[in-house]
């Protein structure tokens, strides 16, 4: 599992595990009921506090992408279809609202805006 930080930015450490691990298992790069890292092995290897890879997992955890077994470790927990359609549902939204902003900012109407949503979905239709 690669994860690369960055530690200049807004974005919080233990944010960018979690946003990262996600999409690892949202892409299938990591799979139902693989394993994870150790808390402490993951620390270790990103240089890290254990604290912050900690916070990530139960982040993780919390949201229903990993499961903690006691004694064994953290896993990729069964896919719940709802679940990635939630996720998926909140990337389109940041994507959007960054969208109006620059929207907004240029001076570009909500009729505009629209209409080159509707081109760019049927553009890709099948």
């Amino acid at each position: 599992m690669n994860i690369i930080l960055r530690n200049s930015g807004e974005v919080p450490i233990y944010d960018q595990i979690t946003r990262q691990i996600k999409g690892h298992i949202l892409s299938g790069v990591l799979q139902e009921g693989e394993a994870l890292p150790s808390m402490r092995a993951l620390a270790r290897d990103l240089r890290i506090s254990v604290i912050t890879t900690k916070r990530a997992y139960e982040e993780l955890e919390r949201e229903g992408f990993i499961t903690n077994v006691p004694g064994k470790g953290c896993f990729v927990a069964p896919r719940n279809l709802e679940l990635v359609r939630e996720s998926a549902l909140r990337t389109v939204e940041e994507h959007l609202q960054k969208a109006v902003d620059a929207a907004r900012a240029g001076g570009v109407t909500r009729e505009e805006v629209a209409a080159a949503l509707t081109l760019l979905w049927e553009e890709d239709a099948p």
